[in-house]
């Protein structure tokens, strides 16, 4: 669910927190978040495709990914590897960009993987800092996004 928080800076932040059980082994849902040909086929919103997916998945590696809306809008985003724990942890700082290339916020993105049985619980936790008023549209469609793209990697790996 997604709320708003003030922090000690007195910086609006709102953070992002999903709960998945995924019916695929853990390795398996790792591979699909860390390969770029793998995530090029199930991230962004349903109806969304990635033209561009590239990504050195390391600490301090980049991340660079354009999301293609279904009229043909592209909505890029960058970001860095800040930890990769295999296969239980990442942990990237990204940023949407606008037309100029300019961050329009920050997220921290953590993604925990949990090993239960056969399955593989995903706890996803998304905070988003330094937002300017023009995200305002990417922040509200932000907890359907990231749930509709997160069916898509359900999909993906059964």
């Amino acid at each position: 669910m997604l709320k708003e928080k003030e922090s000690t800076k007195d910086i609006k932040e709102k953070e992002l927190v999903i709960n998945r059980l995924l019916n695929a082994p853990r390795e398996l849902v790792w591979k699909a978040w860390t390969d770029p040909e793998q995530v090029a086929k199930w991230w962004g919103p349903t109806n969304f495709t990635i033209p561009l997916c590239e990504m050195d998945v390391k600490p301090g590696g980049s991340i660079l990914i354009h999301m293609k809306a279904p009229d043909g809008t592209i909505y890029p985003m960058n970001g860095i590897y800040k930890e990769l724990v295999k296969p239980e942890r990442i942990v990237f700082v990204g940023a949407a960009l606008d037309a100029n290339g300019n961050a329009l916020f920050e997220q921290v993105t953590s993604i925990l993987f949990e090993k239960e049985g056969n399955k593989t619980k995903l706890s996803i936790k998304v905070t988003f800092s330094k937002v300017k008023p023009e995200a305002a549209g990417h922040l509200a469609g932000a907890e359907v996004g990231w749930n509709q793209m997160l069916d898509k990697l359900l999909a993906y790996v059964q």
